[in-house]
Order: structure tokens, then sequence, then C-alpha cells
């Protein structure tokens, strides 16, 4: 088996975002950058933003909050999580977030790399200064959501 060489790979804040569910995005390291072995994005997100329910088959997930405070539901409990906190989702377990204190910044590693290959692909370029960018369109998202393990479940549960 012949191993493609890896070599040290760096971006900064500089870099241009691309909206993924609305949100503005940045790639930090893929399969390409990392041999496989992760996929790291950081997202902007606003307060009251809720990702839909979703099980992942493929990677495990973990958060990391860099700013703001998320409340993660993973199997149906519910886990607050402010500024410096951690967060992991297990592979095959049904999870989500809803934003209680924002704007937030978080950190989101998919663990083997493939997830940030997903937010690729329904990508979204940044919109003009002072446009709104449309929501999400759940068919193309569900459908997305399929070709890479993902199963949408639908809201977040209360």
């Amino acid at each position: 088996m012949i191993t493609p060489a890896l070599h040290a790979h760096m971006n900064t804040r500089d870099d241009t975002p691309f909206r993924f569910l609305g949100l503005p995005t940045l790639l930090r390291a893929s399969a390409q950058t990392t041999g496989g072995a992760f996929g790291l994005i950081e997202q902007s997100l606003p307060a009251g933003f809720a990702s839909p329910y979703h099980v992942h088959r493929n990677e495990d997930e973990a958060f990391y909050v860099l700013d703001g405070e998320i409340a993660f539901v993973c199997d149906g409990t519910w886990l607050r999580a402010g500024t410096g906190s951690y967060v992991f989702g297990p592979r095959n377990v049904p999870h989500g977030f809803r934003v209680t204190r924002g704007p937030a910044r978080m950190l989101l590693l998919c663990a083997p790399a493939g997830f940030e290959q997903f937010a690729i692909d329904l990508s979204e370029p940044e919109p003009a200064p002072g446009v709104t960018p449309a929501p999400p369109d759940m068919g193309r998202l569900v459908a997305t959501a399929a070709k890479y393990g993902i199963d949408i479940l639908g809201p977040l549960p209360e």
C-alpha cells in the first residue's frame, strides 16, 4: 500500500469563508491535508440558529465552542456548552445543537475526514454586503446528507 505524502498546511483568519447552511464557514483541515484522518471547520452562528437532529454513520463529531453558548442534544440528553467547552458526538448517536447565547463561533471536527466535503457540496458563496443569505434548501440538504451517510431526523427534540 502506498500512502500519499503529507505536507505542512496552514490557513489563517484571512481565508475566504463560504456559506454552509447559511452560516459563514471556514475550512480549516480536510481529507487532503490530513491524509483522511479528520476534517475541521470553523463556523460563526447567530443566536437561535439550530441544526437539524441528525445521525452520522461514517464519522464521530466533536465540537469546541470558541465564543457564545450552544446547547447540544446527544441521544436525547441536553448539554449547555459555553466558551471553552468541548462536546463529543459519537457516530450512530442522534445529535444536534442550538445557539442559546450568540453570536457564537465553534470548531467542528469530524474523524475520519469526509464531513467537510458534505459542507463544501452544500456551500454557497458569501452574499454581497447587506444581502441576507437564503435559508437552506431542505430537499437538497437531505439528499446530500444521505450521500455522506448522514440521516436527517427532523427538528431538535425539546
